[in-house]
């Protein structure tokens, strides 16, 4: 990946692999907001970063480059994973629609409580609640963090619905307990197995929820998470339905290590299609 820091900013030379509107509009993220083509305020944690498209490059704009490097993957040859996919069939279509992808590092506990959100939802309006959830973190200037697993706890359910969380507000105040006894930074050293098991042990968490945090806040690629969408892509590989638990394995068998990746590919291709 050819990129540049500089003291309050990252520049992103190779386009063919990194594409702003790829990563943010492809279903794995809820917190940025959309300036204009090309141009959008991404957030993490108590980090904030300005994207946009200048002169034939990206420019990340940032107080934390070396956070926002780690966090947008640029350490990741996605050449090469392209290069790889290719060899499936039905890949090259979607990786040239969607070539731009990369899978983020986020914030495993911003991704669980937008997951949990996500169950028979939409993304605009997950990402409306979790700006107002935002709004109980630490005041940045100009922005809100994250809310700490203490703030969260401090927030009622009636405060969630009030968010527009609905039914869900009730499982984020009882994850929110159950994450209370738990040290999240230990959960990233459990085997893939383990780590499932655990999430859906977690209030307002099943099996696909899992997939997407497995996947998106634990960056464990051999996830492969089903949805809608991803049953058609199914449909169109193997020609049969079968159920969602057993399509995730069926794609994880015939993708490998390289499951996640084909999985935001082949979702941003699929849902955007005529």
């Amino acid at each position: 990946m050819n990129y540049q820091v500089a003291k309050d900013k990252i520049i992103v030379t190779n386009i063919e692999d990194f594409n702003i509107e790829h990563i943010l509009e492809c279903g794995q993220v809820f917190t940025y907001t959309k300036n204009a083509e090309n141009d959008y305020n991404v957030y993490s944690k108590n980090k904030f970063a300005h994207v946009y498209f200048y002169d034939n490059k990206y420019v990340i704009e940032t107080s934390d480059p070396n956070y926002f490097v780690d966090f947008f993957d640029l350490e990741t040859d996605y050449s090469l994973i392209k290069r790889k996919l290719t060899s499936y069939e039905n890949m090259q279509d979607a990786i040239n629609f969607g070539s731009g992808i990369r899978i983020l590092k986020q914030d495993m506990l911003e991704i669980l409580i937008g997951f949990i959100l996500s169950s028979n939802n939409n993304i605009e309006r997950i990402k409306k609640t979790m700006q107002k959830i935002r709004t109980y973190g630490e005041n940045m200037g100009g922005y809100y963090a994250f809310p700490t697993l203490d703030r969260l706890c401090n927030i009622t359910e009636q405060q969630f619905k009030d968010m527009g969380a609905g039914y869900r507000a009730k499982y984020l105040v009882d994850v929110c307990k159950q994450l209370k006894s738990v040290n999240i930074q230990e959960t990233f050293f459990y085997d893939d197995n383990q780590l499932k098991n655990w999430l859906l042990s977690l209030c307002g968490v099943g099996p696909k929820v899992a997939d997407c945090i497995l996947l998106f806040g634990y960056h464990r690629c051999t996830s492969f998470p089903v949805d809608t969408w991803i049953e058609k892509v199914y449909w169109d590989i193997f020609k049969q339905k079968k159920s969602r638990l057993k399509m995730s394995q069926d794609l994880i068998n015939y993708f490998g290590d390289l499951s996640g990746y084909a999985q935001q590919y082949l979702f941003f291709y699929k849902r955007n299609q005529k």
